[in-house]
């Protein structure tokens, strides 16, 4: 919005200062800070809000220590962090970026999936709220859009970069030429609608779906759909279940974000992407502008979330959260590095699926469950054993930041 009202203005009128609106850096410095505005301003308003009406967390009495002191407190506060995003992205955004668009269709969506099962549970008082199939249902449906866009939409391509000779002059203070040297630079670059990854650790790391299927077109976009399912489902899922700490999803999330951040202003700048020998995608450094507003939101909405809670985000957050960042990665083609760099979310998912499978496993032929862990998810089973809230979520947050530089090391490391 604002991103077209100052174009108009420099072009036109040539206006001091709306030409700043061109860089993605002042935008993204501008979405950071509306962005953390907005949820320390508003923050305190919204938890008096949900107070008055009486929007508080229903507790199950689970035996962890200090739990049931946080009967009550104000839940659905994703509704915060997704005007936080929402806001920022619409006012410093453009618009007509076909991966802004998929990222604010997608914020939308999984907030209001997330937002009619906090309904539910607060409003109907069903603690199971939204079954779980149509969770899935939803989940789903969002990968089938993400995934039929990125397949079928001319906007979404990637360029092969094609470099040659160029011969660079330097001159002295008079003009003379110094020297002349011939250089290889990137001089162009090949539009093509493909559906490649890029693959951690390998040194040629592109990935071709279509090699899965020998090639075939329409079962390589049918392929690829169904990975965009499959990875929209689980992170989302995977967020949600890390969602059970105070701070804990919203601290393991910043780093994730801000990287995903840096993927994508490298993967949109054709010098960069040369350098790093990684896929050139025309537009996906405005996802930057994203990235930031993100990250303002959540460090915002951790002024109020952090121990001891005065707000939780609910599914709505928790859910949104995760979808994002499976979104995101999908539209910088670094899907498969979401196992390195959401691991945490990987790991609480793997913990609850062995517990559940090794419980039904053991009763079925011992006639009595057992249980690997203490409780789960991961985070829950640290709490059994006496650790502290507050040092459950630090740890669990050096390590997101140590998984994150581990995903920024693969860019050289091959």
């Amino acid at each position: 919005m604002l991103y077209s009202l100052f174009r108009y203005l420099d072009e036109m009128y040539d206006v001091p200062g709306s030409g700043m609106f061109q860089y993605i850096s002042f935008r993204s410095a501008l979405a950071v800070i509306l962005a953390l505005l907005i949820t320390i301003i508003f923050g305190r308003s919204i938890i008096r809000m949900l107070r008055r009406h009486q929007i508080g967390e229903e507790i199950r009495d689970l035996g962890l220590e200090g739990q049931l002191s946080k009967r009550g407190t104000p839940t659905m506060g994703g509704v915060l962090i997704l005007l936080a995003v929402l806001v920022p992205i619409l006012l410093v955004g453009r618009l007509d970026n076909i991966y802004v668009q998929l990222m604010i269709v997608s914020t939308v969506w999984l907030g209001c999936i997330g937002f009619l099962d906090d309904y539910i549970k607060t409003f109907r008082h069903r603690k199971e709220g939204l079954k779980g199939r149509f969770k899935i249902v939803g989940q789903v449906g969002l990968g089938i859009i993400v995934g039929s866009v990125m397949c079928f939409s001319q906007e979404v391509v990637v360029r092969e970069k094609i470099d040659g000779p160029v011969e660079v002059t330097y001159t002295d203070e008079a003009g003379q030429t110094v020297v002349t040297q011939v250089q290889r630079s990137v001089i162009d670059s090949e539009p093509q609608k493909i559906a490649n990854t890029t693959i951690p650790f390998v040194k040629d790391n592109e990935f071709d779906y279509g090699w899965v299927v020998g090639g075939d077109r329409l079962l390589t976009w049918i392929l690829y759909i169904a990975v965009a399912i499959f990875v929209v489902t689980a992170v989302s899922n995977g967020a949600n279940l890390t969602d059970g700490l105070d701070g804990l999803l919203t601290s393991v999330s910043v780093p994730i974000v801000l990287v995903l951040g840096v993927l994508a202003y490298l993967s949109g700048h054709i010098i960069y992407a040369d350098y790093l020998n990684i896929m050139y995608i025309p537009d996906a450094s405005e996802l930057v502008v994203f990235a930031a507003a993100m990250s303002g939101a959540l460090l915002g909405f951790l002024w109020y979330n952090s121990y001891p809670a005065q707000i939780f985000m609910g599914d709505t957050g928790s859910l949104s959260i995760g979808g994002i960042i499976a979104v995101f990665a999908l539209c910088i083609r670094k899907e498969l590095l979401l196992p390195l760099l959401c691991g945490i979310f990987l790991v609480e998912s793997v913990s609850v699926m062995v517990q559940v499978g090794w419980f039904k496993y053991t009763r079925r032929r011992y006639g009595e469950g057992r249980r690997l862990l203490l409780m789960s998810p991961l985070h829950h089973h640290y709490q059994k054993k006496g650790l502290f809230e507050t040092k459950i979520v630090m740890r669990f947050f050096i390590v997101s930041i140590l998984l994150c530089a581990m995903t920024l090391v693969t860019l050289k490391m091959r």
